[in-house]
Parts: structure tokens; sequence; C-alpha cells
């Protein structure tokens, strides 16, 4: 059986108020300046360097790290905090997916914790084959699985773990949100932390 996080880190009931995360930045550097590393903001860094003289570095910003700017640490810390994963799909879900008994629960699961065990953008062949596990739900897979089915499209695929079920999300390119349902994963459950979404590359 899988666990949902119905308590906080600090023994406090879960909710999307708790569990809101800190901001997070690319971080970047300098052109010409090594050592520094910088948080990337919209056209320039948080502490003012334009754009056109920065290159981006493929992880994100830690405010902790010593080569980081003094003045984005202070700034990146002092950000708003985000939403987490399980309130974001939530948000997406009340605008892309049809109302019905299938999302209803989805969103009570999701409202209480339930762990986002992958996220992801890609392929619908390639999602279709190694993420989906369409073959484990049981119910309204017909619909999850023709929206699996567009040939050389991009999709987004979400799957969730709460309790003793799991749901699947799928994403098409046109068209509304589709979920389906089957029983837990047998396997243990990983973290509950939530995925954060990503993107596969093109293949």
């Amino acid at each position: 059986m899988i666990d949902t996080p119905d308590f906080d880190a600090s023994g406090g009931t879960w909710s999307f108020a708790t569990a809101r995360e800190p901001a997070e930045f690319p971080a970047v550097a300098v052109e010409g300046v090594p050592g520094v590393e910088h948080a990337g903001g919209k056209g320039r860094t948080l502490c003012g360097i334009r754009a056109r003289y920065l290159k981006l570095f493929m992880h994100d910003f830690q405010p902790r790290a010593l080569a980081s700017c003094r003045k984005c640490r202070a700034l990146a810390e002092a950000a708003p905090s985000q939403p987490c994963g399980q309130e974001r799909l939530h948000d997406l879900l009340l605008q892309e997916a049809d109302d019905g008994p299938l999302r209803t629960d989805l969103l009570a699961a999701l409202r209480r914790g339930a762990r986002i065990a992958i996220w992801i953008t890609g392929p619908a062949k390639d999602l279709t084959r190694f993420h989906s596990r369409i073959e484990e739900m049981t119910e309204e897979t017909g619909p999850a699985a023709e929206a699996l089915a567009i040939t050389g499209a991009s999709i987004t695929l979400a799957r969730v773990e709460d309790a003793d079920r799991q749901y699947l999300v799928v994403l098409p390119p046109v068209g509304r949100a589709r979920i389906a349902r089957g029983a837990a994963d047998a396997s243990p459950a990983a973290s509950s932390s939530p995925v954060t979404p990503r993107t596969l590359p093109p293949r």
C-alpha cells in the first residue's frame, strides 16, 4: 500500500498552504566572469545583469552555494514561495479535465497530498511505452489509451499514487485531459515529495 502525506514534516496536517515550495531560478554565469553563479530572472539576473551577457547552466540556482552571487542569494531567498506539484496539477485539472467521478476523486487525492510519481512531457510513443502503465488501469482506460495513441505528437502525462489506487492523467495537444484509474503498484512507494514537471528531449 502507498502512503499519502496526511501530515507535513512538522507533524501538522498536510495542505497546499503547508506544502508551498521555495521559488526556483535557473543558475546563470556572466560571460568572462567565471566562478560566480547568478539567479536568472526575466531577461536578466535577479541582481540586474542583462541576458546578453549571460550563459545558462543546466541546474537550479543554489542560494547557499559558495559560488552564488550575494545579491541574487538575498533576492532569491526573499522571493515568494510557489505552489507544490500537487496544487499545480490540481489547478491544471480544474481547467483541462471534464467534471466526473474520477476527476473528483483525483482532485481530493491531490488535496490530501497524494504522491505524483511522474509528470512529464514528450513523444506519445515513448511515454506510452516507458511511463504510462496503461495496462495497470481498469477504469476509463479507453479514452486514456486513445489520447496516448496520437501518432507523432508530444503529450503530457502524469501518474498519481494515492493509498490503494493510482491515476493516469493524459493531456493531448488538442482536446481535454483524460483520466484513468487502477490499483496501486505493488512496489514500495518512494518519497512523497512532489515531482517537478519536465520535458523529454525529442528523438
